[in-house]
Order: C-alpha cells, then structure tokens, then sequence
C-alpha cells in the first residue's frame, strides 16, 4: 500500500501585544490541509521574541507592523545578526495595507504568503501531490457513491410510499388515464427530488460535520461552473419535456367527438341544474351514459363556479354573463356508478353544499331515464311549481317550513306584510312575488341581503314562473 510522505512543519513564531492579531493569526494558519503549521509561540515584545528564538527555534516570525511596542528596529537587529534560514513577516492589517514585507530582501503580497507556506522539496511536492490527489479521487468516490445509494434508496421508498397513499380517486373517465400518467410522472420526480434534496443534506450532516474540539473554519469554496450549467440545463430539459407531455395530453382529452351528447350546466349560487337539449328535460342530476362523450356547455347566472368531478379528473371554470361566456367541457364516462359534481370555486357562504348527484348509467339505461323523465313533470300546477322550484335551485335558499335560509322562507308569506331593508313595508301578493322573482334585486327583505341571482328568470318561461308563484302561494 502506498503511504504519503510526511508534511513538512512549518514552525511560527507571532510577535504582536494585540491579542486579536494574535490568535486570528493562529486561525488562519494553523489546521491547514496541505502544511503542517505549528505556531511554537505568542509573545508581546522584542524581549520575549529574542528568548522565543533561542529556545523554539521557528521557521517563520510573523511581526505586527503595526504593533508600536514592538521595536522593529531592536528586533531585526537581532535577526541579522544570525538569521541562517529563518524569515520574517512584518504584516500590516491597517485598512489599505495590502502588503507583508518580508525581512529577506524583498516584498511579498499578503496573499503570497500561503505560497511560501507551501514550499517544500520538488521531489517531496510531487510525490505527496500525486499521492494525495489520488486518495482525494478515491475519497470523493467513496462519498459519491455512498450519497447515490442513499439518495437512490430514499428514492425508492417515496415512490412507493406515494403509490401505497393511492392519492387519487377511482379513475371514471377515458380522459382520467393519460392525466393519471402525468401525474405517476409527476409524483416520482417528486420523490426523486426529495431524496436528492433531504438524502444529500443527511449525509452532509452526519459524514461531514465537524468533529469534537474542531474550531477550524470551514474551507472557503469559490463555485463550480460545470455544476451550475448542468443543474442549469437538467431541469430546464425536464420542466420543458413535462410541458410537451401536458400539451400532447392536453390535446388528446378535448379532441371533440362529432356524436357527443351536449348537455347545459347552468351554476347558480349554490345549486346546479343541467338541461337535455335534445329532449328538452331539466334536472338536478347529470346523468351521463357509459363510453360515449358528453358535451358540457356550462354558463353562470351570477359569480365565478368551477365544475369538478374529481373521479373524471377533468374540471372547468364557469363565468358569469351569460351565453356569450360560456365555457365548455369535453369528458367520457367509462365507468358506471354514482359521484359528485362540487364546485371548485369559492363562490359564497353556501360553496361547500354546492353539490349535485353525477350518474353514469348503460346507454340502455340512460335512454330509460330519459322516457321516465319526459313523464316526470306533474299535472297539477302547484306539484309543477314545486317541480321547478327544485330544478332552478330556488329551495337551495328559501325553505318551506319556516326555517331560515340565506334567503327568506316561503312559509306563510303570501298577502302577508314584509318589511323591507329600506324600512317601508309591502304586501307580498302576486305582483311582490312576481317582481322577486325576475327583478330579485327591486326590493330586499330586512335582514336578508341581496343575493339572489339577477338572471335567475331568464331560463323560466312565464307558465313556470306563474306555477312558482301558486306552489308559494299553497305555503300557508
């Protein structure tokens, strides 16, 4: 086995009566990895330093010039007089000093001094460079290995830690596939990024912290350009390739299906009604047929919603104003069952009741719904207005049994007196009612405030409203 050869001991004397000078000398060259620097002596004055000469023979002398009690004139009379191979330093630490002059016929820049520190034997500087530079490669490789299996292992276990969470719902939708990919995708670099970052920083922490009695400062490290241009370029490469993957995702999900079955999806503050062009039905329940895609053309009549069926994994927001804004949402249900839409929006007092029943039915089924719905609207004109009531989203705010809502109940309101928040009161016949109804802004009940969407009328027709106001009417 090759052993290195022993480091030469660079033995210094200090000459300074600040005891700052003194011991920032001593840091600084003392615990040096290429010189074995061994300060023999800390003395104040040229009396002490003369006896220091004598008895710890040092190689090197390192004089404060800006010390005044130290006699430099006295001193380096006694150098000359039998300096053989010794050296001194007069170092000036004032503020634009930048020179240390070196008592043997020339000057040497401040920083020069860790040079001359290093001097030794060609032959001894070869061997020990070649030598140590070759441990060093072996020791580097040692910790680059050992950071790589820790990071590696760490790796592993959060990736399978992630995929045992099952973080996402049932998959329901063709389009929940490829997005559950992007997201696989996703998650691992997670883990993988977590790893590197956590395991790299434990294996610092325990390999490379300092040691018991250990006050050196720590090695000053300038930078490393070939490490900043490749976690420069790796993580753009990869934020860009991810992008392409989402773009190609992006566009297979909403390639539209020339036979889609559209359906309307009406938001409302805090109810959600879904219409059947094709067959003109209305109801509080998306109901979906199996494997074949649904055309969602979804509108607002007041603030911003967001239409989100987490197991479809797809989801839009809704804007208020009507057609001109409408929004649309192209999804495949490919597995029957019962979900949820929610709205994923902050959109009120009520957000988190905003909630309607999502079914996904055969096509055999659905088209038996479909019938059953035709027939479902009752014959009598009040059951009709209750009917309505329910589909608009009406009874979402105002209840039927006296309890308080965010709007005002409908109990026992008719041709009753109603004070209104300006403090006149009005009888609430049919015109009030009426006049609530499409203009809901006009006149606020006390207490209540002024909630109620302004374009809730507009999907009503007049027999519907008129139907509204009888099933109110019928709430003694």
């Amino acid at each position: 086995m090759e052993s290195l050869p022993i480091k030469d001991t660079r033995r210094v004397l200090i000459v300074s009566s600040h005891p700052l000078f003194g011991q920032g000398m001593r840091r600084l060259l003392e615990g040096r990895g290429d010189v074995d620097v061994h300060v023999v002596g800390m003395v104040s004055d040229v009396e002490q330093a003369v006896a220091a000469l004598k008895t710890a023979t040092p190689d090197l002398v390192v004089v404060d010039y800006d010390d005044e009690r130290v006699n430099r004139d006295e001193f380096l009379a006694h150098f000359v007089e039998g300096a053989g191979q010794l050296r001194v330093v007069l170092l000036s630490l004032k503020e634009g000093g930048s020179e240390a002059i070196v008592y043997d016929r020339r000057n040497m820049a401040a920083a020069q001094i860790d040079d001359w520190l290093k001097e030794w034997t060609y032959s001894e500087r070869v061997v020990y460079q070649v030598v140590g530079e070759k441990n060093q490669r072996r020791a580097n490789m040692k910790h680059f290995i050992s950071a790589a299996l820790l990071v590696g292992i760490l790796t592993v276990v959060s990736v399978f830690a992630l995929d045992r969470a099952q973080l996402l719902p049932v998959a329901a939708s063709a389009q929940a596939g490829p997005i559950d990919q992007l997201f696989g995708l996703h998650f691992r670099i997670i883990a993988f990024l977590f790893a590197l970052i956590v395991g790299l920083m434990l294996y610092s922490i325990l390999v490379f912290r300092r040691k018991s009695g250990d006050d050196t400062d720590a090695e000053h490290i300038e930078g490393n350009t070939t490490l900043e241009v490749f976690w420069t370029i790796i993580p753009l490469g990869a934020v860009i390739y991810v992008a392409y993957l989402g773009a190609t995702i992006l566009g297979d999900i909403t390639r539209p299906d020339p036979r889609a079955l559209e359906v309307k999806v009406i938001a409302s503050q805090w109810s959600w009604r879904f219409e059947y062009p094709e067959w003109g039905l209305i109801s509080s329940e998306l109901v979906l047929p199996a494997n074949k895609q649904a055309l969602l053309k979804m509108i607002s009549t007041d603030v911003i919603h967001s239409f989100w069926v987490p197991e479809f994994r797809v989801k839009q927001d809704i804007l208020p104003g009507g057609d001109n804004m409408m929004r649309e949402l192209r999804v495949t249900p490919n597995l029957e069952g019962e979900y949820k839409v929610r709205c994923a929006e902050m959109c009120g007092t009520l957000h988190a009741n905003m909630e309607a029943p999502v079914i996904v039915v055969s096509q055999t089924d659905f088209e038996t719904w479909v019938e059953e719905q035709s027939q479902v609207v009752p014959e009598d004109p009040i059951d009709r207005g209750q009917f309505w009531a329910q589909q608009y989203g009406c009874l979402a705010c105002h209840s039927i049994d006296g309890t308080p809502l965010i709007g005002p109940t409908w109990q026992g309101v008719y041709m009753h007196e109603v004070l209104l928040d300006n403090g006149t009161t009005v009888i609430a016949d049919e015109a009030y009612l009426y006049e609530s109804i499409v203009n809901p802004g006009a006149q606020i009940v006390s207490g209540f405030a002024n909630l109620m969407p302004a374009a809730i009328a507009e999907g009503m027709t007049d027999e519907q409203i008129a139907e509204v106001i009888e099933f109110i009417k019928s709430l003694e």
